[in-house]
């Protein structure tokens, strides 16, 4: 993933590998922080600081004097940068909505979709009769957070 996303974003394989190794690097160093919480799986953690780093080194590589075949790729990592600031926002904006969600629903949305249980889990912990009650219950809070995020934005 990391090297189709630097190789397709005017990088090489050599360049990937390197955007790969300090994300790694980096991710250490965060698991290292008493404070540090992984609320995603590793492989989108880690894609999401590789393709930071990679913003960055073309945003840095822009800096430097253009080349005319670096020209065509500067306007794509405006778009890339700008889309990457709405994600950052919207992201927040999911944050405060899931916090103003309340329990049991932010638990359950969280279960779900960041630590992948599955209906039958959910079930179980919290009391369910069945899969399709928890379901139910699942398909009401996302309609509540829905309105929430939507509400904000």
């Amino acid at each position: 993933m990391i090297l189709n996303m630097v190789v397709t974003n005017s990088g090489t394989e050599t360049e990937a590998k390197d955007v790969y190794q300090e994300a790694i690097i980096a991710f250490y160093e965060r698991l290292q922080q008493a404070d540090f919480s992984l609320t995603c799986k590793i492989k989108t953690y880690l894609y999401a600081v590789c393709r930071r780093i990679w913003l960055k080194r073309l945003s840095e590589k822009r800096k430097a004097p253009v080349r005319l075949d670096e020209a065509e790729v500067f306007p794509k990592i405006d778009d890339e940068m700008n889309i990457l600031d709405e994600n950052d926002a919207q992201f927040e904006q999911m944050k405060k909505s899931l916090s103003a969600l309340g329990e049991p629903c932010a638990t359950i949305i969280q279960d779900f979709y960041v630590s992948n249980l599955s209906m039958e889990e959910i079930r179980d912990k919290f009391g369910y009769t069945n899969a399709d009650n928890a379901k139910n219950q699942k398909y009401k809070c996302m309609q509540r957070l829905k309105k929430l995020f939507f509400k904000e934005v």
